[in-house]
């Protein structure tokens, strides 16, 4: 369509749909200079964790292997700025991280409806901005589609798989004997708030009464602190795309439902100091369609660690299988099947096997629906957007195919060194270090910053599930000199650090009588308030000043750069102009985040310094 109302963008990539697999894979390919649009049909960013939807961000399971890059970068702005848990403070965070980079171009509330091919590729896709009555076209040399729902499969041709493969066709032993097409549900949450006063409850007209014996498995706690009420799920038996709007209706009856049984059955002698404080209207996905790549990874690859030599991101959730009859089922809600945590994910499940140029990132990445079981948490889905979108810059970079980047070494280990050099980790694989850092001569109590891990890791890297760690980290006095010395005059572009943010935090302190004073919060944002609640603050860990010098061939000292004020835990300082003729670079530690831990309080622990 072109008109009066149409507009035309041109990019190096266009990214269609704004969850986190979005904005990380905007983010990332922005950073590394590419002209990006990303265009998203609703008025806000996050997708499932964002405050239309509030699915918690999950990601892997156990000690050390919390998600970073992108989404860790998100979550710590969140602690910064957004200390009582506000979701329209967190919808600004996810809007302000993507605005801020100037190479990014938003397209909001703008629906993708069309795609234009040319022998095997995307030349173009438009789109239907409904605030402005205006079509966009988008002309691109990649897309990526983080849509979930993968919407340029059918306007492009692209192969894609739906419902659940039978167990011979890859030896899935939890997968079902025949094949059908059957997905996992949609949720619509509830959130409700402890106000301290009695309030009562009267249901609409259309919602659905319960008793206990009609909730087989999903009676909700009786502690409603830790309630997220994730079963209030339909839509695995229906078309999970096309049938959308009648699912919302039937959700919104059972919510109002399952309030109306705490409130007003008499079961929850403490619901009456609870009220429902929002319910969302816009249902949470978890399953529709998933592209097919080089390579669909399966049930037997999570189980067996996804020892990949193309890993680019990671995965650690539980193959948490939803039963497709969802509430509607009387059997268990889910069966949560074991995984290893971590496992690695392959490059070649996030390109499309026949359109030469899509990628794709998120819950439609190219895997078996029992691999997708655990694939589909965001914090993992954050991690495959980041992958996509620095892959997308590689491909351009190098004049190069999504696939040839995987046939052509060189430009794979390129992918994973630019991949691990912005903080996102890679199971097996030990990153590499600036020259200029390998070169220096380093007081031996420091050595450990170069040695090319950027958090504990297991002692064998052969067995990631063993519980013997390294710490991989310095412990500085704070005050104390780290120095960098050259055999010969070097010039200097900048510092990047890796600080320590606590990826084991897993509790947060804050009044609650009911549970000791302490609750669990390991997620970005919380299911339900408590009266008392008083904030969270960032984890006490942190490095948050630091001052950088520079010694000269004449002996002069000279500080280059000095950090404020940090709460981020991966930080790369460039200098304004580069430092030519140094002799030493002395780094010295100045402030922690730490207010109550003597040990953080006294010393910074850093996980790496890398010299540019």
């Amino acid at each position: 369509m072109s008109n009066n109302n149409t507009i035309q963008h041109n990019a190096d990539l266009c990214v269609v749909g704004g969850g986190l697999s979005g904005i990380c894979a905007a983010i990332s390919a922005a950073r590394l200079g590419l002209k990006v649009v990303i265009m998203q049909d609703r008025p806000m960013f996050g997708g499932n964790a964002s405050s239309e939807i509030r699915m918690w961000i999950c990601g892997a399971h156990g000690e050390n292997n919390r998600e970073t890059g992108l989404v860790e970068e998100f979550t710590l702005e969140n602690f910064y700025i957004n200390p009582m848990r506000n979701y329209s403070l967190w919808d600004s965070v996810l809007y302000e991280k993507v605005a801020a980079e100037k190479n990014i171009e938003i397209l909001l509330n703008c629906v993708c409806y069309e795609a234009e091919m040319e022998n095997g590729v995307i030349k173009s896709v438009e789109g239907y901005q409904s605030t402005t009555q205006t079509h966009h076209i988008v002309n691109a040399k990649y897309f990526c589609d983080c849509s979930g729902d993968s919407v340029l499969a059918d306007l492009t041709g692209a192969e894609y798989r739906k419902g659940r493969e039978a167990s011979g066709e890859f030896g899935e032993n939890i997968a079902p004997q025949i094949a059908d097409k059957h997905t996992m549900g949609m949720s619509c949450l509830l959130q409700i708030r402890n106000t301290g006063r009695k309030s009562k409850f009267t249901p609409p007209k259309r919602a659905y009464k319960y008793t206990k014996d009609d909730l087989p498995y999903r009676t909700p706690n009786k502690n409603l602190n830790d309630e997220n009420f994730w079963y209030i799920e339909l839509g695995g038996m229906d078309d999970s795309i096309k049938d959308t709007e009648i699912l919302r209706d039937e959700l919104l009856k059972t919510a109002f439902g399952i309030w109306d049984y705490i409130k007003n059955s008499g079961d929850y002698p403490n619901s009456d100091v609870w009220e429902l404080d929002w319910l969302g209207f816009l249902p949470g996905k978890r399953e529709s369609l998933r592209y097919v790549g080089d390579y669909i990874m399966t049930q037997n690859d999570v189980r067996s660690g996804g020892k990949f030599e193309d890993i680019i991101a990671y995965g650690g959730w539980t193959m948490d299988d939803h039963n497709p009859g969802g509430f509607l089922s009387p059997d268990q809600p889910t069966i949560y099947h074991s995984a290893p945590s971590p496992y690695g994910i392959a490059y070649r499940c996030i390109y499309s096997r026949n359109i030469a140029n899509l990628f794709f990132a998120g819950r439609n990445i190219s895997v078996t629906h029992s691999a997708l079981s655990s694939t589909r948490v965001m914090a993992t889905c954050a991690l495959l957007g980041q992958a996509a979108g620095t892959a997308a810059y590689v491909a351009i970079k190098n004049s190069a195919s999504p696939r040839e980047i995987y046939q052509n070494k060189k430009l794979l280990k390129e992918l994973q060194n630019i991949l691990q050099y912005n903080d996102s980790f890679l199971p097996y694989i030990k990153r590499e270090v600036t020259d200029l850092t390998k070169t220096a001569k380093l007081d031996g109590k420091f050595e450990v910053l170069r040695n090319g891990f950027d958090r504990p890791t297991p002692k064998s890297l052969d067995n990631l599930n063993i519980t013997d760690f390294d710490d991989n980290g310095a412990y500085i006095k704070l005050g104390e000199e780290i120095k960098f010395m050259f055999d010969s005059l070097q010039t200097v572009n900048g510092i990047r650090f890796v600080f320590d943010s606590d990826l084991d935090r897993k509790t947060v302190k804050y009044a609650n009588p009911e549970n000791n004073g302490w609750s669990a919060l390991t997620h970005n944002m919380m299911s339900n308030r408590t009266v008392d609640f008083d904030g969270i603050e960032l984890p006490e860990t942190l490095v948050s000043d630091i001052d950088i010098y520079a010694v000269f061939a004449n002996g002069v000292r000279k500080n280059i750069a000095s950090v404020r004020g940090n709460y981020q835990r991966f930080v790369n300082v460039m200098f304004d102009e580069k430092i030519n003729g140094a002799k030493e670079i002395v780094i010295i530690p100045v402030k922690t985040t730490g207010k109550s831990d003597e040990e953080y309080k006294n010393y910074a622990h850093i996980f790496s310094i890398d010299i540019l």
